[in-house]
Formats: C-alpha cells, sequence, structure tokens
C-alpha cells in the first residue's frame, strides 16, 4: 500500500505522527470504450480549447473562473501554503458515542500507521476502545477540509471521513407525505419476519458478488468462443394478495431456510402440534364410543362357545 497523507494526530498536547492509507480498493470487472466496428480504443484527449493543441497531464492546473471570464491558476504549492492547521494534522475536536453519528454522513475509510512512536497511538487507541467512544476530528484531505471520526478497527485506528452537513441531502418524498395506517397484526407479523432473519453476529464471508462473478464467467467465455452461455432462469415469484400474505409466506419461507417448523401464526402453534391435537380428539371420540357399545379400547365383544 502506498500512504496517500503525512501527518500527526494532535490529541491534547499529545502529537501522534501517523501515515494514511485507503483501506478500500474497488474490486468492479474495468473496461474500455471501443469502437464496435473494430475494436480500436476510444480515448479521451486532454485539449486546450484556445490553441487546440494536446496537454500533457504534467502542464495541467487548476483554475478558478472569475465572473469577469478571468481565470485565477492554482498550482499544487498553492494550496501547500493553505493558512490551515489541518493540512498536516489530524485535529481531535471532541469524544461522542459512536451511535451519535448517522452513518449516512460517512464517506471513506482510511487506515492510520505510526510512522514514529507506537506508544502514543496504542494508548489513543486502547483509550477510545475503553471509553467506548469514537473522536471527532478535522483533517485536510485532497485538497479540501473534512469532518471525520477516529476509530478502532481491529488493531489499527481508522480514518472515517464524513460529509458536512450541508451536503447531505434532505430526504422529500410525496408518498411519505400520505397518512399511512399499518396495523397492529401486520406489524407483529413485519417483527416476527425480523426475528427470523435476524443473526447474532455479521458474516459477510457468506455473501458474494454475483454480478462481477457472472461477468468473468461470460468474459471466459467469450474469450473460448464460446456463445452459449446459458442464462439462469429468474426464480418464479408466487402471486402476492395482499401485504399480510407476503408477509405470512415471507415467514414461512425464512423459517424453511433454517430448517425450523413451519408456524401458524395466526395462532402461534405448529402444525404438528395442531395435528396431536386433532389425533387426541379422534380418540377420545372413539373411546366415548366404544363405552356406549359395552367395550373398552380396541376390545371386541366376545362370542359365547356352543
Amino acid at each position: 500500500m502506498r500512504a496517500i497523507w503525512n501527518g500527526a494526530v494532535s490529541f491534547g498536547l499529545v502529537s501522534i505522527a501517523v501515515k494514511a492509507y485507503s483501506a478500500t480498493e474497488d474490486k468492479d470487472v474495468r473496461f474500455h470504450q471501443v469502437h464496435r466496428t473494430d475494436g480500436g480504443r476510444v480515448r479521451y484527449r486532454r485539449v486546450c480549447e484556445l490553441d487546440g493543441q494536446e496537454v500533457e497531464y504534467g502542464d495541467i492546473a487548476k483554475g478558478y473562473s472569475l465572473k469577469n471570464g478571468e481565470t485565477i491558476i492554482l498550482e499544487p504549492e498553492d494550496f501547500e501554503k493553505l493558512p490551515l492547521p489541518t493540512t498536516h494534522v489530524i485535529e481531535v475536536l471532541e469524544f461522542v458515542p459512536e451511535e451519535a453519528i448517522d452513518s449516512v454522513r460517512y464517506a471513506k475509510s482510511y487506515y492510520l500507521e505510526p510512522s514514529a512512536a507506537a506508544k502514543p497511538y496504542v494508548l489513543l487507541r486502547d483509550a477510545l476502545t475503553d471509553s467506548g467512544v469514537v473522536a471527532v476530528v478535522k483533517v485536510a484531505l485532497r485538497q479540501r477540509e473534512q469532518l471525520a471520526t477516529l476509530r478502532r478497527y481491529q488493531d489499527v485506528l481508522v480514518l472515517n471521513t464524513m460529509m458536512w452537513p450541508d451536503e447531505v441531502r434532505q430526504p422529500k418524498f410525496e408518498a411519505l407525505e400520505q397518512d399511512i395506517e399499518v396495523s397492529d397484526r401486520e406489524l407483529d407479523m413485519a417483527k416476527s419476519l425480523i426475528d427470523q432473519m435476524t443473526s447474532e453476529e455479521f458474516d459477510d464471508s457468506q455473501y458474494h458478488d454475483d454480478y462481477r462473478e457472472a461477468l468473468n464467467r461470460l468474459i471466459d467465455a467469450k474469450i473460448e468462443g464460446d456463445e452459449s452461455l446459458e442464462v439462469p432462469e429468474a426464480a418464479p415469484k408466487a402471486e402476492v394478495i395482499d401485504l399480510m400474505s407476503a408477509l405470512q409466506a415471507s415467514v414461512k419461507r425464512a423459517k424453511a431456510t433454517r430448517g425450523e417448523p413451519d408456524e401458524d401464526e395466526s395462532t402461534g402453534r405448529t402444525k404438528k402440534k395442531t395435528a396431536r391435537k386433532s389425533t387426541k380428539k379422534t380418540a377420545k371420540k372413539a373411546a366415548k364410543k366404544s363405552a356406549k357399545s359395552g367395550t373398552k379400547g380396541d376390545e371386541r365383544p366376545r362370542r359365547k362357545a356352543g
């Protein structure tokens, strides 16, 4: 991994030298744009609109357009001179419970590695763990200042950058502005479905990127000249009459997946219990009939000899 940032975490009067690395990587299958008729690559060239000449990447700077049409050109060294303490410092602002920050605010994750003495790093990591909080910080990354959090992940500190409050759009949907009533029975059934699908721990090793795997199979088939790649048929969807029926069918399917007996959700009894009760009732009726006819149980009337 290559460090994308060097600096220090400022924790009170304690300074912790660190390097930041991207914690995630994109595994998507990469495609090029090509000319369909001959497969030639279609490339985008950086062309100056004034002289029509192609510009090398090293000759490109950042420009800010003014209202009068003029352009202010900013070089990389200009950004290094920004009068910000967060340019090379992760400034701890406060500590809050992790659940106090909505996950919609998070943008990207970075691993922090101690680049000098490791003891202050370990001290902050363990103190965060024992206190059950995350550090709210400010840092300048990729030419912008961002709010972020510091928290422990396994044995390292992770920097999670956040969107600023005015960068999070406010959800407003007409369908949710209507008065919608949910019955207690529907709510109970939905909670029952959630219970059936709830796991004690999150084990994402059981999940796979099926789309990426299918793309790789398609590419392999193209390489081998095999045009007979079969497309699996989608599972037929059961006809849903109403919301309650859909919930009941979902609970039944979830229980079948877990290998649990089917339940009659309206009574909370299993079909096996119902079957046992029916058998008992049948036995009682048979016993009453035999008592009236002068027999007990399975005894038959005895015939007189002679």
